[in-house]
């Protein structure tokens, strides 16, 4: 489409259509990633594309985040069947005395990539202050899991309205009732529920040497994007890039207190946010949430393939709105139909965590910030299992620790 660089794609099974497509989604999508006011297009020194990978020469600005560039394009290109991205850096020297133009009121971020370049081996003294930069898209199997926190666990629905962000809440609750220590991120960023699931709605978290203080919600550390907001109707209307973004801030720059579970809910899909999170934070495992409907189902498997596909080990399924209980005759019906938690996982030889019903009481008790299994009413027993089926199965999955590692 646009054409600025010259392209080589040597991959036999691309058709020419197929070839020019591709090309034509990666031209697009450089040109509309901008850094300031300028095109990363205009940043482009070289391009090559075989296959599925594609290696990019940038000259970038001072303080440009190449990790983070690398990041957010393997988000945007993954769609267009790009899956591995490498980037040769070069940066301009620092001015004499320039210090950092992070604003204040954001904590400030360590450049990863910037501490790990080495010149090229035709590297020329005049150019040996812009150092190459060379890094391939980073997937579980690379990831060290976090010092503080033992176990990080997602908890997932293709869908929305099956009912997720409650089952995260009561899951959480459940482990630590168990006699966990257990942290809860909402990683929700357009739709975040957790602070008033929690009943922390009003609560904005403190900054302490450049860090969020998670925020303390019924003995759970809790942190969501919805903290941070200034009002309950104030929309989150960012794009893919700014929305992964700000899950990894909520992530990396939060003062985690030593935890045994930390339980991220996920929004619903299979996009940006879930595949930031599948190439930079270390996860043990993944729950799926699902209803027993066929549409939820069929959504439900693309979540388990994904897992699948980016090394994240499924933990297990929970079929939620299992059976509905009238209040007046007591007649149950399965409204959603039967038997669809127990056939996925049987499908993808996954534990079946627990079934849930569809009532009203667990509805009212998150919706007033004290969920079932913080006042133990009579579904707090079924959270209760799931937790205890998570726990029974998730230390085979866990990533080493670095014990000598000083965070």
């Amino acid at each position: 489409m646009f054409n600025f660089i010259k392209k080589r794609a040597s991959s036999k099974s691309e058709s020419p259509q197929q070839q020019a497509a591709r090309d034509s989604a990666v031209d697009q999508v450089l040109f509309n990633y901008h850094l300031g006011n300028s095109s990363l297009a205009t940043m482009v020194t070289g391009l090559e594309r075989d296959g599925d990978e594609l290696t990019l020469d940038l000259r970038l600005p001072q303080d440009s985040d190449p990790e983070t560039i690398q990041q957010e394009l393997g988000n945007l290109l993954h769609p267009h069947g790009i899956r591995v991205i490498h980037m040769n850096v070069r940066l301009p020297a620092p001015a004499k005395g320039a210090g950092s133009s992070l604003p204040k009121a954001m904590p400030k971020t360590t450049n990863a990539m910037e501490k790990q370049a080495k010149p090229s081996a035709n590297t020329n003294s005049s150019n040996q202050s812009e150092p190459p930069i060379t890094k391939a898209a980073p997937t579980q199997a690379s990831l060290t899991a976090h010092p503080r926190i033992r176990h990080i666990i997602v908890v997932a629905s293709g869908k929305g309205g099956v009912g997720k962000s409650t089952t995260t809440v009561n899951i959480a609750l459940a482990l630590q009732k168990s006699g966990n220590r257990v942290g809860v991120l909402d990683a929700d960023i357009y739709g975040p529920s957790m602070p008033t699931m929690l009943g922390v709605d009003k609560v904005k978290p403190e900054l302490e040497n450049e860090q969020f203080v998670p925020i303390e919600a019924h003995g759970l550390a809790m942190l969501s994007i919805g903290s941070l907001l200034d009002s309950d109707n104030t929309p989150v209307a960012w794009r893919g890039p700014k929305a992964t973004g700000a899950l990894m801030q909520l992530y990396n720059q939060t003062n985690w207190p030593q935890l045994d579970y930390l339980v991220i809910d996920m929004p619903p899909g299979t996009g940006d946010i879930q595949l930031t999170l599948a190439q930079r934070i270390p996860v043990t495992g993944a729950v799926i949430v699902t209803t027993p409907q066929h549409i939820a189902l069929l959504d439900a498997q693309k979540g388990i393939e994904m897992f699948n596909k980016t090394n994240i080990p499924v933990l297990g399924v929970v079929e939620n709105m299992a059976l509905h209980t009238c209040s007046n005759c007591n007649h149950t019906e399965a409204i959603f139909g039967t038997g669809g938690g127990e056939k996925i996982a049987e499908q993808y030889h996954v534990p079946l965590l627990g079934q849930l019903q569809l009532a009203s009481g667990i509805r009212a008790q998150v919706d007033k910030g004290e969920p079932s299994v913080l006042v133990d009413d009579e579904f707090a027993p079924y959270y209760l299992s799931i937790a205890k089926n998570i726990e029974a199965n998730i230390n085979k999955f866990a990533k080493p620790v670095d014990d000598k590692r000083i965070f």
